[in-house]
């Protein structure tokens, strides 16, 4: 089944003013704006019930109870586990070679990131990351702790400050109670969503620091106390994919870079010339030559 959100993007063109606005509101909150009620959509949007309803209409579907159920369909698909999905979709049939299916599914995650993340967001989430005079600290969930840590390595060769929370509500808890306004919480959180990272956002924000949220498409609970949200496509098999999170963590980084500049490329060098040293005593004395 198509979700909605892809429906509603390609009738767009089709709609009227008004029912744009409904359109708009229902997916810069999806799906969450369409889990209430008809008439608080409509307000979200600055339109009325009526208009709400024909939007529903024009998506060939009979009511809005029926629309609302969609979603919620949606949501549980998305939440299901990995086994659960997996399932769904063992078939080893279709076209070409398994690689080939495999490597152009991976490749329209990447291509759906200009769907999913508002050049906006992106903008915000790289001004927050090159600016902070505070400290930047990152955790994530039982997968994706490892992209942050990506992250966190690569940025601190850019910017001062850049720390990854292992445990955040346990031996890492001060990195949080430290925090203040110059301070930025970066949280990864995809499904299935874990707790921690609603009450990281939720602890941070407390502390007076940005928040910004890398999650899925079906939005973690922890994007409600988030100043950015950047959400990614991740379906694939077996588990969810993280191609596009990796594209969106690069393309961050390169962000900060280019915000940054001569500071960032001072500190690569600072970075570079360590680096050399260490390894240069690792590789021990050079070889003498015989005579």
């Amino acid at each position: 089944m198509t979700p909605l959100r892809d429906e509603v993007f390609a009738r767009m063109d089709e709609l009227s003013p008004a029912e744009k606005k409904v359109a708009r509101s229902l997916l810069a909150d999806y799906p969450s704006a369409g889990l209430a009620s008809a008439a608080q959509l409509a307000k979200s949007a600055g339109t009325s019930t009526p208009t709400v309803l024909r939007l529903v209409s024009r998506l060939d579907i009979g009511s809005y109870p029926e629309f609302q159920q969609r979603l919620r369909e949606e949501v549980s698909q998305q939440l299901n586990s990995p086994v659960s999905r997996a399932a769904d979709r063992l078939t080893g049939e279709g076209d070409g070679t398994l690689f080939s299916r495999s490597v152009g599914q991976r490749l329209g995650l990447v291509d759906r990131l200009s769907a999913t993340v508002p050049p906006s967001e992106f903008e915000a989430a790289v001004e927050l990351l090159a600016t902070a005079a505070g400290s930047i600290v990152v955790n994530g969930g039982y997968f994706s702790r490892y992209v942050g840590q990506i992250l966190v390595m690569q940025l601190d060769q850019l910017v001062d400050g850049v720390v990854l929370a292992t445990e955040p509500l346990g031996r890492d808890i001060g990195l949080y109670l430290g925090m203040g306004k110059d301070s930025v919480a970066v949280v990864f959180d995809l499904r299935r969503y874990e707790l921690p990272a609603k009450q990281v956002a939720a602890l941070a924000r407390e502390r007076g620091a940005a928040v910004l949220v890398i999650t899925d498409e079906g939005l973690s609970p922890a994007a409600d106390d988030a100043d950015v949200v950047l959400p990614i496509a991740v379906d694939g098999v077996p588990f969810d994919s993280f191609t596009a999170l990796v594209v969106l963590v690069e393309a961050l980084v390169e962000g900060v870079f280019q915000r940054v500049g001569e500071a960032g490329l001072a500190r690569m060098r600072a970075w570079e010339e360590s680096v050399q040293i260490h390894r240069a005593f690792r590789a021990g004395p050079p070889p003498v030559e015989s005579e």
